[in-house]
C-alpha cells in the first residue's frame, strides 16, 4: 500500500525514544531493530512516526487474537470496573473458570490439575518443581537448540544461544542436553526403516542411559514440540511415540513444553496433538491471553494432586484481569483463530517453497500452521548458515513495513496473528520476497 511507509525508520520520533530507552533501561535487552509501537488493529501496527507495517511476529507468537480484538478490550474494561486482583491465598471464580477450560482441551484423556502463573519461565519452574516432588528423582533430560526461559531452573534447560547461559554458571545442576532432531540437520546416522528420531531416541536408550545417567534417576524429559528459538524445528515423525514409549519404560515423566506453539498456533491447541501423543505435563503461556501475562501448568491428576498445600505458589498467577482474557482468547481461537491458523500456515508454507525454488538462498522451508520457519544458507549443497543475509533481510522487511524476527542459527519466523486476513498474508509475503530479492543483489 502506498501509505505504508510515511518516515524513514526509525524516524525522529522513534530516535528520540530510543535515545531515552538506552539511557535508563537494561542493556540486556536484545533489539533487533528500531521499531517503537504507537497503535495496532489486528495484524497491523503502526509507530510513533505514523508507519504501518504488517506484523509477522505477534509480539513472539503472543497476540493469537490481533492487536485490541474488540471483545479482547472490552472483556478487560469490564472486569477492571470489578477488581484487577485478588492473590491466590483467596478464591475466585475465574481462576477455576480458565482451569476448567485448560482441563477441557488438555491434550491428555486424564483429567488435570492446573497451576496458573504470569508467563512460560514460570510455567517451565512449576513443571520441574512437581516432577521433582512427584517422582522423587532428581536428574532431568533437555535438548540442544532448546529455549524454556530465563530464570534458573528453566535456564538449566536452555541451550538455543551460548550468551543466554554466558556468565550465570552453574544454574540448576542436574540437566543432561541431547541433540534434537533435525530432519534438515541430522547429527546421527538414520537407523534402517528409522528417521532422525530414532537415532535421537536410541542415542539416549544405548548411549546415555548406558553409561552415565541412570535412567531410574531421570525426573522428566523437557521438550518442545516444535523448536522456537531453536530455528523452528519440526521433528520427524518417529520422534514423539519413540520418546513416550522411553519415558513410560523407565517411569520418567514426558513434559511437553507448548509455551510457544501452544493454544491453536500449529492447527490444532497443542503441537504434540500432531504426533499422537499424550504428555504428562503441558507449559503454557504466550498465545493464551492475547497479550496479558499469563502462564499454566497442567499436569495428569494423578501427578499434580500429589503436591501438599505450599509446596509452591505465587502472588499474581490467576490474575482475574489475566483470566478474563485468557477465557475470550480460548473462545475466539476456538471459534475461528484455530482453523484460521491452519488455513492460513499452509497457504504461506506453500507460498514459500514455492518462493524457494527461484532463491538458492533458502535452504529449509519448515512448520505448522502459523508456526513456519525459512532457513537461509550460504550454499544449499553444505547448508552453511547464512544468518547476516538474514538479519539483512530482517532489517530491509522492517524499512518496507513488515515486521519479522529470526530464530535459530539463520531462520526467519512466520508467526502473525492467527487472526490474521489473506490480504495481509499477501501484504506481508510480497514485502519479505522483495525484500529478499534486494538484498541478495546487494
Amino acid at each position: 500500500m502506498s501509505n505504508r511507509i510515511l518516515v524513514t525508520p526509525p524516524g525522529p520520533k522513534a530516535k528520540a525514544i530510543l535515545e531515552r530507552d538506552s539511557k535508563v533501561l537494561s542493556p540486556s535487552y536484545a533489539r533487533d531493530y528500531g521499531f517503537v509501537m504507537d497503535h495496532g488493529k489486528g495484524a497491523q501496527v503502526w509507530d510513533v512516526d505514523g508507519n504501518r507495517y504488517v506484523d509477522f511476529c505477534a509480539g513472539i507468537a503472543v497476540n493469537a487474537t490481533g492487536h485490541a480484538h474488540p471483545e479482547i478490550v472490552k472483556a478487560i474494561q469490564d472486569q477492571a470496573e470489578k477488581y484487577i486482583h485478588i492473590s491466590s491465598d483467596f478464591y475466585h471464580e475465574l481462576m477455576v473458570r480458565v482451569a476448567e477450560r485448560i482441563n477441557e482441551i488438555a491434550p491428555m484423556q486424564e483429567d488435570v490439575t492446573v497451576f496458573l502463573a504470569n508467563s512460560g519461565t514460570e510455567s517451565v519452574e512449576a513443571a520441574l518443581k512437581l516432577a521433582r516432588y512427584a517422582t522423587g528423582r532428581r536428574q532431568f533430560i533437555g535438548f540442544l537448540g532448546a529455549f524454556h526461559g530465563r530464570s534458573m531452573g528453566s535456564l538449566s534447560f536452555t541451550a538455543s544461544k551460548a550468551r543466554q547461559q554466558e556468565r550465570f554458571f552453574p544454574t540448576m545442576p542436574g540437566v543432561w542436553h541431547v541433540p534434537f532432531p533435525d530432519p534438515y540437520r541430522p547429527l546421527f546416522p538414520i537407523p534402517q526403516n528409522g528417521d532422525e528420531g530414532d537415532a535421537v531416541v536410541n542415542y539416549i536408550e544405548n548411549i546415555l542411559f548406558a553409561t552415565a545417567l541412570p535412567p531410574d534417576e531421570v525426573a522428566a524429559i523437557l521438550v518442545e514440540p516444535i523448536q522456537g528459538e531453536g530455528g523452528y524445528i519440526v521433528p520427524p515423525k518417529n520422534f514423539f511415540p519413540r520418546l513416550r514409549a522411553l519415558c513410560d519404560k523407565h517411569g520418567i515423566l514426558l513434559i511437553s513444553d507448548e509455551v510457544q506453539a501452544g493454544v491453536g498456533r500449529t492447527g490444532k491447541w497443542w503441537a504434540i496433538q500432531h504426533d499422537q501423543v499424550e504428555p504428562d505435563i503441558i507449559c503454557i503461556a504466550k498465545g493464551i491471553a492475547s497479550g496479558i501475562p499469563m502462564g499454566a501448568m497442567a499436569a495428569r491428576k494423578s501427578i499434580g494432586a500429589k503436591w501438599k498445600p505450599g509446596a509452591h505458589g505465587n502472588t499474581y498467577g490467576g490474575n482475574p484481569i489475566a483470566c478474563v482474557s485468557a477465557l475470550k482468547t480460548l473462545e475466539l481461537v476456538e471459534r475461528e483463530y484455530m482453523q484460521n491458523a491452519a488455513t492460513q500456515g499452509a497457504y504461506i508454507f506453500d507460498a514459500l517453497a514455492e518462493m524457494q525454488s527461484r532463491h538458492p538462498s533458502i535452504g529449509d522451508v519448515r512448520g505448522r500452521g502459523l508456526m513456519v520457519g525459512v532457513e537461509f544458507v550460504a550454499d544449499r549443497a553444505t547448508k552453511e548458515p547464512a544468518r547476516e543475509l538474514r538479519n539483512r533481510i530482517i532489517h530491509r522487511c522492517f524499512e518496507t513495513g513488515l515486521l519479522m524476527l529470526g530464530c535459530g542459527q539463520s531462520t526467519i519466523r512466520f508467526c502473525p496473528p492467527l487472526m490474521i486476513e489473506r490480504a495481509l498474508v499477501d501484504e506481508g509475503l510480497e514485502i519479505f520476497e522483495r525484500a529478499m530479492s534486494e538484498v541478495e543483489q546487494n
